[in-house]
């Protein structure tokens, strides 16, 4: 069993909404409501074991997941919920050894989870124009243990002539005028490589979908996660009145080196206006049709 020592971080929980995430100190208190958490108590302890306040209350010592580190982390900026980057994950493809570009660095919730799965072989770069929103994200993602994995640049991405760089795997977007770096995005992407990005609002959507046909994207698809907690108690179980509702959409698409960019509009073009038509669909191949 893993051991604390001194100068890991531990995830301090008492309850749902009463959880601390600090880097153990042999000579650090941490004064609560619920009592004193004396850090030399928790050192050689074992993660999932527990200790008692001064006023005996109960304190779980938990390793912290990449999870708790986006949630825990200090916020200068609106940060990417976990119910958006797990669809960003899992609609990616996002693995171990990629590459990434970040633009908008915020504060650093969004690049401490792609680090966290491109790591150990992979590597994210992300660029900024806010100084004090990169300190931020740096003692986030110092914090988190990936530093090595990430290398963050102040740059505007917006006013470059030469992209820092090319053939990558994905470029996330987090800034409120996204479309305006699309062209550098696909200069950076390879080959049907993906591009995403984070928008709060169905104006930016739609400004944001034009311009990514206007460069050549495809396989588009913009949505909104939801997420509904359940209190599961025995004869109590009900919808949770906490809960996070819309934080934002995203936005997906990949780039293609087709040079039939006037067919593959127009194919595009055909679909769009098919949505919404009267026909009834096609049966499923392989399904007998009835007869009446």
């Amino acid at each position: 069993m893993k051991k604390i020592k001194q100068n890991n971080n531990v995830l301090f929980f008492f309850d749902d909404s009463k959880k601390w995430l600090m880097k153990v100190s042999r000579k650090q208190q941490f004064h609560t409501h619920v009592g004193i958490i004396d850090h030399k108590k928790v050192i050689g302890k074992e993660y999932g074991s527990s200790i008692k306040t001064n006023k005996g209350k109960i304190i779980y010592l938990l390793e912290p997941t990449v999870y708790d580190y986006v949630m825990k982390s200090q916020r200068s900026t609106q940060i990417v919920y976990p119910k958006d980057l797990g669809y960003i994950a899992a609609r990616t493809g996002l693995q171990s050894g990629q590459t990434i570009v970040e633009i908008g660095t915020g504060s650093g919730s969004l690049t401490t989870f792609l680090a966290s799965i491109v790591k150990p072989r992979g590597h994210v770069y992300t660029y900024d124009v806010d100084e004090n929103f990169m300190a931020i994200a740096r003692k986030n993602i110092e914090k988190a243990g990936i530093s090595k994995h990430v290398t963050m640049e102040k740059l505007d991405i917006k006013n470059i002539k030469k992209v820092p760089q090319t053939d990558v795997d994905m470029v996330v977007v987090d800034l409120g005028d996204p479309w305006t770096v699309v062209p550098q995005a696909r200069k950076m992407l390879k080959g049907s490589g993906y591009f995403v990005a984070i928008c709060p609002t169905m104006n930016q959507l739609e400004k944001l979908a034009s311009a990514l046909r206007e460069n050549d994207f495809f396989d588009m698809e913009f949505t909104e996660q939801i997420v509904r907690t359940i209190e599961a108690r025995e004869g109590k179980t009900r919808h949770s009145f906490r809960g996070i509702g819309h934080t934002t959409y995203v936005a997906f698409a990949r780039k293609v080196t087709t040079k039939d960019r006037k067919i593959t509009s127009s194919i595009e073009s055909d679909n769009m206006s098919d949505e919404g038509s009267d026909e009834e669909p096609a049966e499923d191949e392989g399904l007998s049709s009835v007869k009446k």
